[in-house]
């Protein structure tokens, strides 16, 4: 995997791990459902087809998590993530400043056709 994508999986485990310990009161491992939502996200991160050029999952065009997924996923970040930052301070700054990275038009388009001519 590549650097980016190994930073974003660590990331969202960042995220998992706080919301699982604040919600679901676990404390050495992960509940079954967020251990579940852990190996969804990776195993979509590993398949993603921006690779290095992947933008946050709120910016990326195409959404390829399922809906009920995604839903669970929105939550966790609507509740790590101003919780995350004291735990994890470097991985929550480079998060917040991916969002501004320009998002990469979607990979065998033909804007990202012209784009590599």
């Amino acid at each position: 995997m590549d650097r980016r994508l190994e930073r974003e999986r660590r990331t969202i485990e960042a995220m998992i791990v706080c919301f699982c310990r604040g919600v679901h009161g676990s404390r050495d491992e992960l509940c079954a459902d967020c251990e579940g939502l852990l190996d969804y996200a990776t195993l979509r991160l590993q398949r993603c087809p921006f690779g290095e050029n992947k933008p946050t999952c709120a910016k990326c065009p195409i959404h390829c998590y399922q809906p009920q997924l995604r839903e669970k996923v929105k939550a966790v970040m609507r509740y790590a993530g101003p919780r995350v930052f004291w735990r994890h301070p470097i991985l929550s700054v480079k998060h917040f400043l991916d969002a501004y990275r320009q998002t990469p038009p979607v990979p065998g388009t033909a804007a990202s056709e012209r784009r590599s001519k």
